[in-house]
């Protein structure tokens, strides 16, 4: 077999002509020394012949081996004979070589007991300790007297007592898992090499409004239709499959990243690959920013397509510029990330991106084993009208079939019919196929893993098990760190890495407060900023910050509403600030368990303007529509313009057409003077607040 002959050769296309994959050529170029970093890495033409010349060559070491295993065989002997001979002199040398011997065994069984483990469930009886430990169950309890825990031989005793007396025998002592029905049905058994079969990848695209991340699906999705369906692919479920060169790909139409993390925060890792969509006429923008944070927390591959490069104004260079200031250098600059430039409008390069994703699955090896019960996750799930609970699900490993008995979160049911992305009913859905599923007893929620289960009795049992417990959760609550608690949580050893979200006003802030707050980091805890952006505090912060157990630290900013509430729902520590130093000073604080919070903003209301008056003598008064809470006359306020506060003080004045009144509610109008501020424009939200002192 020859290779064409050119002056430098990718690895990709040599394992092609040589009908191997990527990662195979990999590892045996790797065993030769000759170093690639991945499937694009180059490779010179002696180097070409090198291995063209070393995988046909089949070296005899026939002779070798058998010298080998000859000396192997002869060693065992020697090994054989002497063990014999040991066994004769125990036997001839009588009654005194016989004690010196038992010496020695019983030494070797005395240091043996020193190391000895043993594993204890969380609570057992004082019987079934002694019976571990092979001694008098009379010693146990005499020890546990001593320590003033009176017990009878019947009586059980916790974990740490009894690791304790185990100890004091000279026993390691491990903890026994002991698992619920529940627990074990969630844990997968691991499969199998030989049982694993290819499955398609499946890849969720992402990137700025408007850079055509919908173009682009559809673009991909019209030139890739097989020839059985006519017409375009219908958008029937929140995922299309693909087919380039007799492989599948199975694209999640997901509204960005903000679905991504609401899934990666429920425990659900779907994604295989995602591909990242930047126009090159416009740069990385702050969501692109989002988008790559997002991928980087939950250390999914990327690949990068730089779309409309067909317009006039388009300058991808400075797109690969600004990616590698974000540590995404390029392949052809000597880094890491694939970029692919493309138009979605004009069909460019659309091949060539479908082929690098399929590159990047080869590389990742995705394999799934279709012959046992299936397992998956719901992407969407909703009420229909005529059809009941409908979920669109993903199946990762597994076959799901018509009748199977499925458990998703809370919710239970039988599979009565099922759908594939065109809308074609069928009746059975192997590894990364998208599926729409009837048969719920409830609408399931998005990211909740489905399992099949024998019988549906047993699914209806495990679901109520699960609501139970979700109950018990609720009041507890997972819990999420928060600056109040965090020292506490260092010395439990629940915390070894604080991650934050820094928003702020102006990007000069943002860094500011990333590098002075990463410079805390210490041998006990470290400080990551996961995230850094200008603006308002969004629901995708608070979404991230959920699913990476983060703190979002707001200067000069404030949360939404939606945010604020879904902060609340999902219990994410806010912290708002208008000095850096107090920031970091109440970190600092935190983290050496000195932080006691004297006073506790208490928001009363927000009014909007609507319009603004020129009074002579007093200055500019606010025509105020209040949108939720009331104003009081003696509150502070805040002036919020676009997200970002651009003033505090006091009220001068409130009135009601021409009264002064003390407090107005929601859905009624005022008229408020802010003192010491006349630059009030219409379209700002005036919020007010009181500050509540916490009694220690």
């Amino acid at each position: 077999m020859e290779v064409n002959k050119m002056s430098k050769t990718r690895v990709y296309e040599l394992a092609k002509e040589l009908n191997l994959s990527s990662k195979d050529l990999i590892s045996r170029l790797n065993d030769l020394d000759i170093k690639v970093k991945n499937h694009m890495s180059t490779l010179e033409d002696e180097e070409v012949d090198l291995i063209m010349d070393l995988l046909s060559d089949k070296p005899q070491q026939t002779d070798e081996i058998n010298q080998q295993e000859e000396d192997i065989f002869e060693d065992n002997l020697e090994d054989l004979e002497e063990e014999r001979a040991y066994k004769k002199s125990f036997k001839k040398g009588g009654k005194k070589n016989k004690k010196n011997n038992k010496k020695v065994i019983l030494t070797e069984e005395k240091q043996e007991d020193e190391i000895k483990i043993i594993t204890i469930p969380e609570f057992l009886t004082v019987k079934e300790l002694a019976e571990k430990m092979k001694v008098n169950p009379t010693e146990i309890i005499k020890k546990l007297i001593a320590k003033g825990i009176m017990v009878t031989v019947n009586q059980q005793i916790d974990f740490e007592n009894a690791s304790k007396i185990a100890e004091e025998y000279g026993f390691l002592v491990d903890k026994e898992e002991v698992k619920d029905e529940l627990e074990l049905l969630l844990e997968e058994a691991p499969d199998d090499e030989k049982d694993l079969q290819p499955r398609p990848p499946i890849v969720t695209v992402m990137g700025h409004v408007d850079h055509g991340k919908t173009s682009l699906l559809d673009a991909i999705r019209n030139t890739n239709v097989t020839m059985k369906e006519m017409g375009g692919i219908t958008q029937h479920i929140g995922a299309s499959v693909v087919e380039v060169n007799n492989k599948k790909i199975v694209f999640l139409d997901t509204p960005g990243h903000e679905a991504f993390t609401a899934m990666r925060a429920r425990g659900a890792s779907i994604t295989d690959i995602v591909v990242l969509v930047v126009a090159a006429d416009d740069g990385v923008m702050p969501q692109t920013v989002e988008a790559i944070n997002h991928v980087k927390a939950a250390n999914a591959p990327m690949i990068v397509a730089i779309n409309k490069i067909d317009l006039p104004t388009a300058n991808p260079d400075k797109v690969k510029t600004e990616l590698s200031e974000l540590g995404l250098v390029p392949e052809e600059w000597g880094g890491n990330t694939i970029c692919v430039p493309v138009s979605a409008k004009k069909n460019i390069g659309i091949d060539n991106l479908l082929e690098m994703i399929l590159l990047v699955a080869e590389m990742e090896d995705l394999k799934a084993n279709p012959n046992k019960p299936a397992r998956g996750t719901i992407i969407e799930a909703k009420l229909e009208k005529g059809k009941g609970p409908v979920a669109t699900v993903i199946v990762q490993n597994g076959t799901l079939q018509i009748g199977d008995a499925i458990l998703a979160g809370t919710t239970y049911g039988r599979v009565r019919a099922m759908f594939d992305d065109k809308g074609k009913r069928i009746k059975k859905a192997g590894p990364s196929t998208p599926v729409e599923v009837l048969g719920f007893s409830e609408v399931p929620e998005a990211g909740d893993k489905l399992i099949v289960v024998e019988e549906e009795k047993k699914a209806r049992e495990l679901a109520e098990r699960r609501k139970e417990l979700q109950k018990e959760m609720e009041l507890k609550r997972k819990q999420k760190v928060s600056l109040e608690d965090l020292f506490s949580q260092i010395q439990e050893g629940s915390v070894k890495e604080l991650n934050i979200i820094i928003k702020a006003d102006v990007q000069g802030s943002v860094e500011a407060l990333k590098k002075s707050i990463e410079d805390l980091s210490n041998e006990e805890v470290r400080i990551k900023v996961i995230h850094g952006a200008v603006g308002a505090i969004t629901e995708t912060d608070v979404m991230l910050a959920s699913a990476s157990n983060a703190i979002i630290i707001g200067f000069n900013v404030r949360p939404e509403t939606n945010a604020k509430n879904l902060a609340e729902k999902e219990k994410v520590d806010i912290k708002l600030y208008r000095i850096i130093y107090e920031a970091i000073e109440d970190i600092k604080a935190a983290m050496k368990g000195l932080l006691e919070p004297k006073y506790k903003e208490v928001e009363l209301g927000r009014a909007e303007v609507r319009a603004v008056f020129r009074v002579p003598g007093v200055g500019n008064v606010a025509g105020c529509y209040v949108l939720s809470g009331k104003i009081l006359r003696n509150a502070d306020v805040r002036i919020i313009r676009n997200g970002i506060v651009v003033y505090e003080g006091k009220i001068a004045s409130l009135k009601r057409f021409k009264d002064d009144v003390r407090e107005v509610q929601q859905g009624f109008e005022c008229g408020i003077g802010i003192e010491k501020f006349n630059d009030i424009k219409e379209g700002d939200i005036i919020e007010a607040y009181q500050m509540e002192e916490i009694p220690r």
